[in-house]
């Protein structure tokens, strides 16, 4: 029986007593609670049964066989591996073929032309100074004509000497600390030469005198009391094939030169000398002060050499750096115990832009038998030789122009 205060939709409670009506329509609210949403119902609506993962395969697709497929396969026959293992072979062969190239060829190179260094017992002789602080190199340029042929000797206009003599004496001086000094040493310079005599220098470098390297730097040692660590020698065909291997040097004489015993011929002002044009240049004596004037072009002259042959042009350019090794070690003449690297220490140090000096001055009298001779100023020169002893820079007020 149906109270008719409960009628549908009409009392507080329905039979369970769940809900009430109130009277702002709270039953409906409560509904609201219990309805589906609408997205959950579009998405039940369109989804239908649940998705499932497609079942795995354990085998990896194959490639067929000849097939063209651009995505990476996998045939089973270890042939991509191979392709791997071949280009780190192929790798690593580079690399070793890098630094053979990089350090193998520089040293065999380097072995090679130390090897073609002429060498000569010029120093280690009986009675040799002790070391002193610093470093000294004797450079000596001699006439000799060895590797000139006759037409060649015409050209330069060196003449048939026989034997050889010093027309330059040189000594590179690095102190311990300061800048180098390229010292002149004039070859009328009149000192006593051991087993000869009161004689000019350069007669203890001649053969006909029985003189010779070692006893040139014996000389130099016991009139100086300096000490020679290096000793350099290069001929007239050297002298040529170095100025010729680095495309000539620029010098700027002030005035015009013309000498027909050196086969010189110039105009003053700056201009590049073949190495024909720089031998006439620096064996002419044909100016008011004959020898010493010589001494002071030798010295220019020598240092624009070593600075053109160590510049970045010449050292980065095979077709000039090889010549010159060739030329160059084909044609120095050292001592037996120096090497390659000897010279390339010489070569840095000329490159510190070196004072260039001679052994000072006194007089230039005429001695019966000897004729016009040079005579060191005793205290000055004595100033320059115990600063050199000392490893000391050498003063400006022992400096010879």
């Amino acid at each position: 029986m149906v109270d008719g205060r409960h009628g549908r939709g009409g009392g507080d409670a329905d039979r369970t007593g769940m809900f009430r009506r109130s009277p702002d329509g709270g039953a409906d609210e409560i509904e609201k609670l219990y309805r589906p949403r609408g997205s959950e119902q579009r998405s039940a609506g369109r989804s239908g049964p649940t998705r499932r993962m497609p079942p795995i395969d354990d085998d990896p697709p194959r490639r067929p066989p000849g097939g063209s497929g651009r995505g990476r396969g996998y045939d089973g026959s270890g042939s991509a591996r191979r392709r791997r293992e071949q280009r780190r072979r192929r790798r690593r062969t580079i690399l070793v073929l890098l630094l053979v190239v990089l350090l193998v060829l520089p040293t065999v190179f380097y072995f090679w032309a130390d090897s073609r260094l002429q060498r000569v017992e010029a120093l280690g002789f009986e009675g040799q100074l002790e070391d002193q602080p610093g470093e000294t190199y004797m450079i000596v340029g001699s006439d000799s004509r060895e590797g000139l042929s006759e037409e060649q000797q015409q050209e330069f206009g060196t003449g048939d000497a026989a034997g050889k003599r010093t027309d330059t004496i040189m000594v590179l001086y690095v102190p311990e600390t300061g800048k180098p000094s390229i010292v002149s040493v004039p070859r009328d310079s009149y000192v006593n030469i051991p087993g000869v005599g009161e004689n000019k220098i350069n007669a203890a470098f001649a053969e006909a005198l029985g003189g010779g390297p070692t006893r040139l730097v014996q000389t130099f040692e016991q009139a100086s009391g300096v000490r020679i660590d290096h000793y350099v020698e290069i001929g007239f065909s050297g002298f040529v094939g170095i100025v010729d291997a680095v495309g000539g040097v620029e010098m700027c004489p002030e005035e015009a030169m013309q000498d027909p015993k050196a086969d010189l011929d110039i105009e003053a002002g700056c201009q590049t000398m073949d190495g024909k044009t720089a031998l006439g240049y620096v064996r002419t004596r044909a100016t008011a002060r004959a020898d010493l004037d010589r001494i002071q072009r030798q010295r220019e002259f020598f240092s624009a050499l070593v600075s053109k042959a160590t510049s970045p042009g010449t050292l980065l350019n095979p077709f000039r750096s090889v010549p010159l090794v060739t030329e160059g070690t084909d044609t120095f003449v050292v001592d037996q115990d120096d090497h390659l690297i000897d010279l390339a220490s010489m070569a840095l140090a000329m490159r510190e832009n070196p004072a260039t000096t001679a052994v000072p001055v006194g007089s230039t009298p005429t001695i019966a038998g000897a004729g016009s001779v040079v005579l060191w100023d005793e205290a000055r020169s004595a100033e320059m030789f115990e600063a050199m002893q000392a490893g000391e820079p050498i003063p400006e007020s022992a400096m010879q122009e």
